[in-house]
């Protein structure tokens, strides 16, 4: 006998149209199905008025390796608990702890986590400086024969900030390239301090290739000291190059976002970079971003698409991010409360708020997996 679920009178965020329309979403042994469908006895109801129903919020920036890393974070905390139904942890993984990272968090956990491969063997286990010796990184053959196997791989990461890859300059970069060009992945690519310069960094991504901590407030970003999106990030956009906001604990500024979004149309994904240091503040949750954003001017179903068509097309995602039948049934409902708070950005700016969202309900494949109390 199937068994189903039934969100009635919900307001209903389709982010493939970024409308928003009061309907209900069926659910069916943890597929959604049409309305129009025959429903079976078994079909629970469950009353959502007053709240926002929307695909599984993904957040495609994380850092959850807590069994191996000191700055892992438990990933249903950050996960279902949030709101968030799937999680990219985001390079915290070599190709030699990747094993363990399946078994002990992928497996263990009721959020999906899927990964950026760190292209240092020993991905963030060993420090934080995982591409200052340039023997320690993953050979084309090692990571064509772990791709053999692991199917939770959706690409690389590589971080490139001076306290990471020191005298290295770029050339961890160009080196993931080759690597991405191999294996056909995507390259996520964090960018702080310099050197390499912004400038090095751009002109070696391609087409679906991801800028995280695109908007940070640190000197050499992506905005001129005029204010002006510079050229390299111009050509970057161009070429199909995501830029993804990754908050984290020194990479977002309120001031690098409403420059950005007085001038510029260009869509982005937003994520976290959370982690155990930041989780507190100043980062807090995937919906706390939100908050932030929103109140910067964006609106509810743009923010919507940023953590669901997107990263599910940056990603190449085939069951997350959307509403279509047949798919599986993952379903953030959330409420838009009104609430005045100081929301703080990497920077330690302040910015009172007067709404913030709020999770209520996690579903994962149809099932409820969290419940605000």
């Amino acid at each position: 006998m199937t068994e189903g679920l039934l969100l009635k009178n919900g307001w209903v965020i389709d982010p493939e149209t970024e409308k928003t329309t009061k309907k209900d979403v069926l659910i069916i042994d943890g597929k959604f199905i049409q309305l129009e469908s025959d429903k079976t006895s078994t079909v629970m109801e469950l009353d959502v008025t007053g709240c926002y129903v929307a695909p599984g919020f993904i957040d495609m920036h994380v850092h959850v390796f807590e069994t191996e890393t000191t700055i892992g974070i438990n990933p249903d905390l950050v996960g279902i608990n949030q709101g968030v139904t799937t999680i990219v942890d985001a390079g915290s993984s070599g190709v030699n702890d990747f094993p363990t990272f399946k078994t002990k968090i992928i497996d263990q956990n009721q959020t999906e986590v899927l990964a950026f491969l760190n292209i240092s063997r020993n991905g963030l286990c060993s420090g934080l400086s995982e591409l200052a010796n340039m023997k320690d990184l993953m050979t084309g053959d090692e990571l064509q024969e772990l791709l053999k196997t692991q199917t939770d791989i959706v690409g690389l990461k590589a971080r490139m900030s001076y306290s990471v890859v020191k005298d290295n300059g770029v050339k961890p970069l160009e080196y993931a390239r080759t690597l991405a060009d191999l294996s056909q992945l995507p390259i996520m690519v964090h960018i702080g301090n310099a050197p390499p310069e912004l400038i090095e960094i751009l002109p070696l991504l391609q087409k679906e290739d991801i800028v995280t901590h695109a908007f940070h407030g640190k000197k050499g970003g992506i905005l001129s000291n005029e204010g002006k999106l510079i050229d390299a990030a111009h050509d970057a956009i161009k070429r199909g190059v995501l830029f993804d906001v990754g908050h984290g604990t020194s990479s977002f500024s309120f001031q690098t976002m409403k420059t950005y979004k007085k001038n510029y149309p260009y869509p982005f994904t937003t994520s976290t970079d959370i982690y155990l240091g930041n989780y507190d503040k100043p980062v807090g949750s995937l919906m706390t971003t939100m908050s932030k954003l929103l109140a910067l001017g964006y609106s509810l179903e743009e923010l919507v698409a940023s953590v669901t068509a997107r990263p599910k097309k940056a990603l190449r995602l085939s069951e997350q991010g959307c509403f279509t039948p047949g798919t599986r049934a993952d379903v953030t409902i959330f409420k838009l409360i009104d609430k005045r708070e100081i929301l703080i950005d990497s920077q330690g700016e302040g910015m009172e708020v007067s709404k913030m969202l709020v999770p209520h309900i996690t579903i994962r494949q149809g099932r409820i997996v969290y419940k605000a109390k």
